[in-house]
């Protein structure tokens, strides 16, 4: 599923229009964006949690050449499922 297969399900299950369900999902996604930017975490229950985690410095290897090369410290967006989600997905069709 994409984007626009997202604002089309959104837009037929709330009753609303494509532009209006696509506003809502640009503004979801904008609004966690910068809550993790801040640091903060993003819990939606029955979903899971969007956090932040910090990476550590380290030394990694080009594939082509072998040369090693370092890899700067970096903070990196993390999702960690619920635990409804995780038991719809099992649950499978």
């Amino acid at each position: 599923m994409n984007k626009a297969d997202l604002i089309d399900r959104i837009a037929a299950g709330a009753g609303i229009s494509k532009a209006q369900a696509g506003t809502a999902i640009d503004t979801a996604v904008d609004s966690i964006t910068a809550a993790l930017k801040k640091g903060d975490r993003v819990a939606l229950i029955g979903f899971g949690t969007f956090s932040v985690s910090q990476r550590k410095a380290r030394n990694g290897r080009n594939p082509q050449t072998g040369a090693s090369i370092k890899i700067a410290a970096r903070r990196v967006a993390k999702f960690t499922a619920g635990a409804e989600l995780k038991k719809a997905v099992n649950r499978g069709k």
